[in-house]
């Protein structure tokens, strides 16, 4: 009896630790002014901006998905296997990355309106 509890117990405890590693990644947002801003020309400040772009619709598809494995960790979770709760990411490391990029984005087109103009009144 006793081995058997010992056995669940430790069972339990391992695939907790597992759900636990799968949790999510730690957000790491992009800096609104970076160093090397000043020395950017019209031509790269643009394509920062449509790269920034394409990187906000990946973090986003990646929002839905984390999201979706959070419903299904919950659910799974609270009617068939506690531990599964384990497995929700709280972190919101897409959210947080898109968030800082797009702020990005405001200061780049800033800088692109008055490079690009004085560029194209030359």
């Amino acid at each position: 009896m006793l081995k058997n509890v010992l056995h669940h117990t430790t069972t339990v405890i391992a695939v907790t630790v597992l759900c636990v590693g799968c949790a999510g990644r730690p957000p790491t947002p992009t800096q609104v002014v970076q160093a090397y801003d000043q020395q950017k020309d019209c031509l790269a400040l643009q394509n920062e901006i449509s790269a920034n772009t394409y990187q906000v619709s990946v973090l986003s598809v990646e929002q839905q998905n984390k999201r979706t494995q959070n419903v299904v960790a919950g659910v799974a979770g609270a009617i068939l296997f506690w531990p599964a709760l384990f497995a929700m990411d709280f972190q919101d490391a897409a959210g947080t990355e898109s968030n800082a990029i797009q702020s990005r984005q405001g200061y780049l087109a800033q800088l692109a309106a008055q490079r690009c103009a004085v560029a194209s009144a030359r």
